[in-house]
């Protein structure tokens, strides 16, 4: 399905959309003024334009804020850098790719590896000066940044390991599909970070077929899951696919569509909001499917109000039945009914798991997604070593962590061997309390952070952790997600200890996601320090280890104890 152009189509007037608008109109299809910006050897930053545009190209630019203080006491400018983020459909990376990215992480970055809630990998610190050869560097390994940020369909998730089963390698497959099928079409990333000779000659017009001039009034996300693990988060996403199985085969898909995590503090009209299941549709029709829904958000997005921009709240605004009769009628077929499925959880299987081949594949906890040395604990020395004898592959999980996949029987003690050399540590060495957790960059680099998150996140786990021992429930599975802002990058709303920054050493406390990722907390504690919370969920907890039902989780025992009241929709999340 290849959609109309719309590069010259605008519904509204410009002066009467958001200024973010008008800069995608006037960029020349993302290409602004980054090059002169880059060529500017006098400041280590570009201008604003040029910062918003540069996302849609994978790139942030950020500063080290532990040294803002200092810098403007010597009256210098900040510590600009660049976060640079890869396209990774769900997750799959060689281990010839992750040598060349470990080394690249080491000439051009901090010397760490983040591995993020989307499935992907970001380079934290890369300077001005070789932000060109960091990406052409990414560039060699046949990967790319394309779209990893910006208002433009980001990196395409999928539950975590193709290699598994016949099910899992398919349903990657369609995942692969359709984020190559939406990656934007504007050749100004090959041009400027690539050095490609222009195609468009002056008296033509670039052609950006689905998104036209001014791509999307938000990002968009999309993620493909499983049953029964929801290890993506599916009800997150902008659209998500379910796979339904026939047989140990892939029948089709379940769509779901307006989940996003995003929303602002004191702004009651923004929210958190989970996705709404509208039909069933085959493998084949998946690519037309998400074209399809991209392009009713296209149109019908709002582009004056960025903090509305999202589909969740045209979708609000518009009605679930009228934006599904949008869809269908740019399909021109209607979804078939639903089939069932049914989650477990959202969380990561780890330890060894055989696949159906025989192969095996092991899930290592990497706390936080920060693949580092600290001390004996070598995850980044070991990783490395392990990638250069591994013959399979690599899996990013949305839950932060990393599978080591397709481990014949025959390397199988080999594998274990490196881990242990180079103190990569058996999954029981955590409890189930850390496995669960999750949190976001934050502090240092993070210009939106309004709190510590990923630097402090371990610490306050060992505080609940000996809560939850003196409980007597030290082996119970609790989600704990936290970021330093409400914008939810480790969607904080779906834990069922939620935690979102509000100032250092502050934050909003949230209580009674669902464990299986299919409902969302809800507001409980405002603007509180560690002191307050361990005070406040300390007899929770307490109760929680003595009045719990038979298997319930803690999410749902604080709704039906009263603690908090239960979220059925996104617009309820403030009430």
């Amino acid at each position: 399905m290849v959609a109309e152009d719309r590069s010259r189509d605008i519904t509204q007037p410009l002066d009467k959309l958001h200024p973010n608008e008008r800069l995608k109109f006037a960029s020349n299809y993302l290409r602004g003024t980054i090059p002169e910006g880059l060529a500017d050897p006098i400041t280590g930053a570009i201008s604003e334009d040029d910062n918003k545009l540069t996302k849609f190209h994978g790139i942030y630019m950020q500063d080290d804020r532990d040294l803002r203080s200092e810098r403007r006491h010597q009256k210098l400018e900040p510590a600009y850098q660049f976060m640079v983020r890869v396209r990774l459909p769900g997750g799959v990376c060689t281990t010839d790719r992750w040598l060349k990215l470990d080394a690249l992480a080491h000439k051009y970055a901090n010397g760490t590896l983040r591995l993020t809630t989307r499935q992907t990998f970001q380079f934290h610190g890369v300077l001005k000066r070789n932000l060109k050869a960091t990406i052409r560097a990414i560039n060699d390994t046949l990967l790319d940044t394309i779209a990893a940020c910006g208002d433009d369909n980001r990196t395409v998730m999928c539950s975590a390991n193709p290699h598994e089963s016949r099910l899992h390698q398919a349903t990657w497959e369609w995942s692969k599909r359709i984020s190559d099928h939406l990656v934007p079409r504007t050749r100004a990333y090959h041009e400027i970070w690539l050095d490609e000779a222009p195609v468009v000659h002056a008296e033509d017009e670039e052609q950006e077929p689905l998104y036209g001039r001014t791509y999307l009034p938000r990002k968009f996300k999309i993620g493909l899951a499983i049953p029964p693990t929801n290890d993506v988060d599916v009800y997150s996403q902008d659209i998500g696919f379910i796979a339904i199985s026939e047989s140990g085969e892939l029948a089709g898909f379940n769509v779901c569509i307006g989940g996003g995590m995003g929303r602002t503090d004191n702004e009651p009209r923004t929210y958190p909001r989970l996705g709404d299941v509208v039909g069933f549709c085959k493998p084949e029709q998946a690519v037309e499917v998400a074209e399809s829904i991209v392009s009713v958000q296209r149109d019908y997005g709002n582009r004056v109000d960025r903090k509305r921009a999202r589909m969740k709240y045209t979708i609000d605004e518009k009605g679930l039945e009228w934006f599904k009769s949008k869809i269908e009628e740019r399909l021109g077929w209607r979804f078939q009914k639903a089939r069932p499925f049914q989650f477990d959880h959202n969380g990561d299987r780890y330890g060894w798991v055989q696949g159906e081949g025989g192969n095996w594949h092991y899930t290592l906890f990497i706390e936080n997604g920060r693949v580092k040395d600290d001390g004996d604990h070598r995850v980044m020395t070991g990783l490395r070593e392990i990638a250069r004898v591994h013959k399979g592959g690599f899996r990013l999980t949305g839950n932060q962590n990393l599978i080591i996949a397709d481990v014949p029987e025959t390397e199988y003690g080999r594998i274990e061997s490196l881990m242990h050399e180079y103190g990569l540590r058996d999954p029981r060495y955590y409890s189930a309390l850390r496995l669960n957790s999750m949190a976001c960059v934050a502090f240092p680099t993070c210009g939106l952070a309004m709190a510590e998150s990923e630097r402090y996140l371990p610490d306050l786990i060992t505080r609940l952790e000996g809560i939850m021992a003196d409980a007597g429930i030290p082996d119970v599975p609790v989600t704990i997600r936290m970021t330093g802002c409400p914008n939810g990058c480790a969607r904080p709303y779906l834990g069922e200890i939620g935690f979102t920054g509000r100032a250092p050493g502050k934050y909003d406390v949230y209580l009674g996601a669902g464990f299986r990722g299919d409902r969302l907390n809800k507001p409980w504690l405002d603007n509180v320090g560690e002191e307050r919370i361990l005070e406040a969920l300390t007899p929770i907890i307490r109760t929680y280890a003595k009045k719990r039902k038979k298997h319930e989780r803690f999410g749902d025992f604080v709704i039906r104890a009263g603690y908090v009241p239960e979220v059925k929709a996104g617009c309820e999340f403030n009430d």
